[in-house]
């Protein structure tokens, strides 16, 4: 029964459409501004008796309805349909433009507005502004989280098995921003200019920031919980590295409750720094000598460059037996260039950091360039004060780095 109604229907509307088209056609032909108001009305008039057929609204009713959807005051999160000029001309200035305490209760949200040449840098001022509510010291602190936040996106760490609490965290990443941050409205003046208002809802966020703290301290227990020999060992240094980055993020993310004015029981007086667990790491690194070798090395120049970038970084160098050796190649080709009177040499170092244990790679390692004089040995020279230079430069920051991402084991 529901097919032959479906079926009078459809074909109804194929009629209906054949006969619109024909009466819209003739309308068009005419070619003088009256027609094409009459040609508008007789568009408007088909699509509501379509609508009608269909059980639903004239289309009036409907375009008054999406406006209503849009407007200030509408919940956190939804898409606001002033993403565009055209759909933002029929909307009057909302009140949250000039006062976003007008729609977003203080006693409900932290709201703040921006606004740009587009509609995302609208969003991304007005976000910036709501983290410039906190005040300075959240801002500054929330570029120290930068580590953990690396940690999450990659997959080092698995936050929480909320899955809400995990997007709102990659969200606020993305965006570079505080966690549980939104934008709630989007608004174009029909002009040149686009406004945003971004809020946080205190009692959610609140919700939020106790979970994800709870969770980021049972993280930093298991981290830093090993047996003597497991700790001395590169793992367990980069275990304390990673339990000092999610204690960074702690106390901002706790400050933030606290400013949100629910700290959940929550003080950030009480916990944990992250450089307590970096004294401790600091502590490990002198307990774990690494042997350097190097092939192809000219007095021992590129030995002591990576002996004198694992001591910056806190570790010892040298020591017979050791469980970890820096392994480094060091090769210098000719590089002759066609009209050049200079003579040129290529110069290439292949570092792999190795776990004698199993004779695995933990980190390689490599860099290239090529430098020049008037003969060889000049050009060779320069060559290997280059390789000093860049070995002291980016190694031990490319080496802490990496052991600040250890997957722990």
């Amino acid at each position: 029964m529901f097919k032959i109604v479906s079926c009078k229907i459809t074909f109804c509307k194929i009629i209906f459409f054949l006969l619109t088209g024909f009466s819209l056609l003739l309308y068009g032909c005419a070619g003088s501004a009256q027609n094409k108001n009459s040609s508008d009305e007789a568009r408007s008039a088909a699509y509501d008796a379509l609508n009608r057929m269909n059980g639903g609204e004239p289309a009036d009713s409907q375009q008054a309805g999406a406006g209503a959807a849009s407007q200030p005051g509408s919940q956190p999160g939804a898409q606001p349909s002033s993403g565009s000029p055209a759909g933002a001309d029929s909307r009057a200035k909302p009140a949250w433009v000039d006062s976003p305490d007008a729609v977003y209760s203080r006693q409900k949200y932290v709201s703040a507005v921006g606004f740009g040449a587009d509609r995302r840098q609208a969003e991304r001022t007005a976000l910036a502004n709501l983290t410039g509510v906190f005040g300075q010291s959240i801002q500054a602190e929330l570029k120290t989280v930068s580590t953990y936040s690396e940690a999450v996106m990659s997959g080092v760490i698995q936050v929480t098995e909320n899955s809400s609490v995990q997007d709102a965290i990659t969200t606020s990443m993305e965006m570079d921003t505080l966690i549980g941050a939104q934008i709630a409205d989007v608004w174009f003046d029909g002009k040149t200019i686009y406004y945003a208002a971004a809020v946080m809802e205190k009692e959610k966020s609140a919700v939020l920031y106790a979970d994800l703290i709870h969770s980021n301290e049972r993280i930093i227990s298991s981290l830093v919980s090993m047996t003597p020999e497991e700790k001395n060992t590169l793992n367990g240094y980069s275990r304390y590295l990673l339990a000092a980055a999610i204690a960074d993020a702690n106390r901002v993310y706790a400050n933030v409750l606290t400013l949100v004015g629910n700290s959940s029981g929550i003080n950030p007086g009480t916990m944990k720094k992250g450089d307590d667990y970096r004294i401790e790491a600091t502590d490990i690194a002198r307990n774990i000598p690494i042997a350097v070798v190097v092939e192809g090395d000219r007095s021992n120049r590129i030995r002591n460059a990576f002996s004198r970038s694992l001591s910056a970084a806190g570790f010892r160098s040298g020591g017979n037996d050791s469980r970890y050796v820096l392994d480094a190649n060091l090769t210098m080709t000719d590089a002759n260039l066609p009209n050049q009177q200079n003579v040129f040499v290529r110069y290439i170092v292949d570092v792999s950091l190795v776990d004698t244990t199993d004779n695995s790679v933990l980190f390689p390692f490599s860099f290239n360039g090529r430098e020049g004089h008037i003969n060889k040995a000049e050009a060779e020279e320069r060559a290997l004060k280059a390789a000093e230079n860049r070995i002291g430069s980016e190694y031990a920051q490319n080496f802490r780095d990496y052991l600040s991402l250890l997957l722990p084991r």
